[in-house]
């Protein structure tokens, strides 16, 4: 499914916008079982923390790891995704084979992100170690696994504040803007992501 978020009509025909895969896993809501509420969330804390215009593709899926691989596969190599989220399918479970899936299709791994995100939910639950999200490049395109929980994907993507709203833990999202810029080239260069600063502050380098 494509979605406009935040798009007029000279930028639509421009294409100057971040084009986002958010990509929800789970058997039970994806047969019907109960509603997904992975998709609306992300939707919604994007809808907030994002300055910059931007496309959404979302898909709807099972736990089911060619599943997985080739939803990536399509939203990065058919519809051209600069970044994908998904939601679900990282615990220890046998039926989670997200990070797997992620990883069999990446070129790069990116280590870091899923680090920051353990160390983040660790400052709520100890259970926060069977967690295995992972974060990948795969051409000009970075893939991360967020958690299946709502608020857990909020936690992470915007990091931990005091009662006076200063950072105490940064949120994965803060680097998600310069590495996009990274994976940009003359020929093809990327959008530029700009966030809203009261929810995530994005950090640039000067040189960047």
């Amino acid at each position: 499914m494509m979605e406009y978020s935040h798009i007029t009509h000279d930028q639509q025909m421009t294409k100057e916008f971040i084009k986002i895969g958010l990509v929800s896993i789970s058997d039970r809501a994806s047969s019907g079982i109960y509603e997904d509420k992975g998709i609306p969330n992300l939707q919604s804390w994007l809808e907030n923390a994002v300055r910059s215009p931007f496309l959404l593709e979302k898909r709807l899926i099972s736990d089911e790891q060619s599943l997985i691989e080739s939803t990536l596969i399509d939203l990065v190599d058919r519809h051209a995704c600069h970044l994908i989220l998904t939601t679900g399918g990282t615990g220890p479970a046998l039926r989670d084979v997200t990070p797997e899936a992620t990883l069999a299709i990446a070129d790069k791994i990116m280590p870091g992100f899923g680090e920051q995100m353990r160390q983040i939910s660790l400052n709520f639950v100890p259970t926060a170690i069977l967690s295995r999200q992972v974060a990948v490049i795969r051409k000009q395109c970075l893939i991360i696994n967020l958690p299946g929980q709502p608020k857990a994907i909020a936690q992470t993507l915007e990091g931990l504040k005091d009662e006076a709203g200063n950072t105490k833990v940064h949120g994965i999202f803060a680097a998600v803007p310069y590495c996009l810029d990274l994976l940009g080239t003359p020929e093809k260069p990327m959008p530029y992501l700009e966030t809203n600063e009261g929810i995530i502050k994005a950090f640039r380098p000067k040189s960047g």
